[in-house]
């Protein structure tokens, strides 16, 4: 998970990784994970919907966000 902090904000959301190898995970994940970092940037937070049919993958994405939250506000990120 690599997110940008500015002003206090968070300014752009991007997974860097995420499960591949069948078409149907591929799938999933290229239309999940564009929703999850549209949706962090307008919520703010690790605090973002679940995307239909993509379970595992938003609880993953959460979790991640939620780590790079952390390390960013540790480092101080304004």
């Amino acid at each position: 998970m690599e997110i940008t902090v500015r002003g206090g904000r968070i300014a752009e959301a991007r997974a860097l990784q995420h499960p591949s190898g069948d078409g149907q995970t591929d799938q999933i994940n290229a239309y999940a994970v564009p929703r999850l970092d549209q949706e962090t940037t307008a919520a703010q937070s690790a605090h973002i919907d679940t995307v239909s049919g993509a379970t595992f993958t938003s609880d993953g994405y959460r979790r991640s966000l939620q780590s790079a939250l952390d390390a960013a506000h540790q480092a101080g990120a304004r």
